[in-house]
């Protein structure tokens, strides 16, 4: 029996029916691939393209799929640069990896809670 098939990526228009200032990009890097130049090279790329970044985030989770392990956050200071970052993202290949990105709770962000 051949095995399911892979769940439908869900489209641009769903990812930004709900926009927040942050922006979730998982699979950017794998685990163990964090080092001291990964924040300050994705923020000074992301602004340039972008717009404005407040905040990066990066951190790593144990028991889950590599895929999922290492979280990268933008907290951008428009909602308007988060979506431009969010579309031009999505998809886009990093590193050999397709990287997904979708917009998080700013709520979430700010007490910590990012797993």
């Amino acid at each position: 029996m051949p095995p399911p098939p892979a769940p439908a990526k869900p489209s641009v228009t769903e990812l930004i029916k709900n926009p927040t200032k942050v922006v979730l990009c998982t699979n950017m890097v794998g685990p163990g691939e964090v080092d001291d130049e990964l924040e300050p090279e994705i923020k000074e790329e992301c602004e340039g393209k972008y717009g404005e970044i407040s905040t990066v985030k990066i951190i790593e989770l144990n028991n889950v799929p590599e895929s999922d392990a290492v979280r990268i956050f933008l907290e951008f200071k428009r909602v308007e640069s988060a979506i431009k970052a969010l579309v031009d993202l999505n998809g886009r290949y990093f590193g050999g990896r397709e990287v997904a990105a979708r917009f998080f709770s700013l709520e979430k962000f700010e007490k910590g809670n990012l797993s």
